[in-house]
């Protein structure tokens, strides 16, 4: 079974990553920006590390590479014993926390205050694949997901606070809200509106979701994926949505045969929001298709060796499309038999046989496990497949309009 690594990155190696739609800040990213370096708890940690053993999920999350120590070791245990010497007086005792016991679950559970999005305090990281790299402009969109959004173990007053944002926004009755978005105005946007920076982008910020209702949150969606100032006009746009949905539609498949419990995770929409380039990935991925197609046929048609008709190994990559994949590497090795059958080991690493770059149109990912969990037993997530129906419910209507 493979594992994910502990990866070894100097500082100087990273830079802020500035492409998050949603969630908390001190994200960052390899200067290449093909990886992000995103600081969490353990339990985030130990789900991720959990999914080499759920491969079926492998598809719908961002790939894992493993984790990453944000300071060094010496940091860490100075801090340690700052921490334990200078500390908090606890005012019942007048002690100090160097000779306090660790507080109760009661005194915790008190003693919790939001986060509002800021940094956590965290020395851990987790090394995850950039969704969005290889974009020209990504358009990026966070879907958090449930009409309940806190875990088992979340304290009362925790479960207070996400109960009333639930019941004030669109995830109680949906199963979801627009947590966050980024979208690319396109060339001309700075000249005229004072909400986009400088590199053309418009950010809506959380608040910009907790304000829809039932009947307006179909204006957020429109938002982000119509923009004629940015060259995504509806038809490209309704080409996006209906991969969009086709994938929405795997992952719901999925989560339905699997027993978790993904407290406040999201969706993560990504497509390419400059017009051109959107135009010309679904002209190369045609042409690609068009190519394979042929090489098939060739194929097909080549006389074969006694070998290959008795085993019946293509060398020819026989995978369907995965629509938003971005790279897709696939490789299908035909190993030499003997004549019982038997696989022969040459001694030399098998052949390379193909790799196809598909140009970048679109993904979708779920991320954000800080509070997720595989139950056995307990069923699907019908909290998360809630919010999923519902949102493939709302893409359809989209695609519906004007048609």
């Amino acid at each position: 079974m493979a594992t994910p690594a502990q990866h070894s990155l100097r500082s100087s190696q990273l830079v802020a990553f500035d492409n998050v739609a949603a969630g908390h800040d001190g994200v960052l990213a390899d200067k290449h920006g093909s990886m992000i370096v995103k600081p969490c708890k353990f339990a985030e940690i130990d789900f991720y590390k959990s999914t080499f053993e759920h491969p079926d999920i492998l598809a719908h999350i961002p790939t894992f590479f493993g984790t990453l120590a944000l300071s060094s070791p010496q940091e860490r245990q100075a801090r340690q014993e700052l921490q334990a010497w200078v500390a908090p007086t606890d005012r019942s005792s007048h002690r100090t926390s160097k000779h306090l016991e660790p507080p109760t679950l009661a005194e915790a559970q008190q003693a919790w205050a939001p986060s509002n999005g800021g940094k956590i305090t965290t020395d851990s990281a987790i090394v995850l694949e950039n969704v969005a790299a290889g974009y020209k402009k990504p358009n990026i969109l966070d879907v958090k997901l449930g009409s309940r959004l806190w875990a088992d173990d979340a304290p009362p007053a925790k479960r207070a606070r996400l109960d009333k944002v639930a019941g004030e926004t669109t995830s109680k009755p949906l199963g979801y809200r627009i947590a966050g978005m980024k979208t690319w105005q396109g060339k001309e946007a700075i000249k005229h509106h004072v909400d986009v920076s400088l590199d053309g982008y418009k950010t809506y910020s959380k608040e910009y979701g907790r304000k829809f209702t039932i009947d307006t949150v179909h204006v957020g969606f429109e938002e982000y994926f119509f923009n004629d100032g940015a060259g995504v006009i509806r038809r490209l746009a309704k080409r996006v949505i209906r991969r969009f949905v086709a994938d929405l539609k795997d992952t719901m498949d999925y989560l339905s045969k699997e027993e978790t419990r993904m407290y406040s995770a999201s969706l993560l929409f990504v497509y390419e929001g400059e017009g051109e380039a959107l135009e010309k990935a679904f002209q190369e991925e045609k042409e690609l298709i068009r190519m394979r197609k042929e090489m098939r046929q060739v194929e097909e048609q080549a006389p074969r060796t006694p070998n290959e008709e008795t085993n019946g190994t293509s060398r020819l990559m026989e995978a369907a499309l995965h629509r938003g994949a971005g790279l897709v590497q696939a490789r299908e090795q035909a190993p030499q038999q003997d004549s019982e059958g038997g696989t022969v080991d040459d001694g030399e690493e098998d052949e390379e046989v193909e790799e196809i770059v598909w140009p970048k149109i679109q993904v979708i990912k779920l991320i954000d496990f800080a509070h997720a969990s595989w139950t056995p037993g307990a069923g699907p997530d019908e909290n998360v497949l809630h919010g999923i129906r519902n949102v493939i419910c709302l893409l359809e209507k989209l695609l519906d309009r004007d048609s």
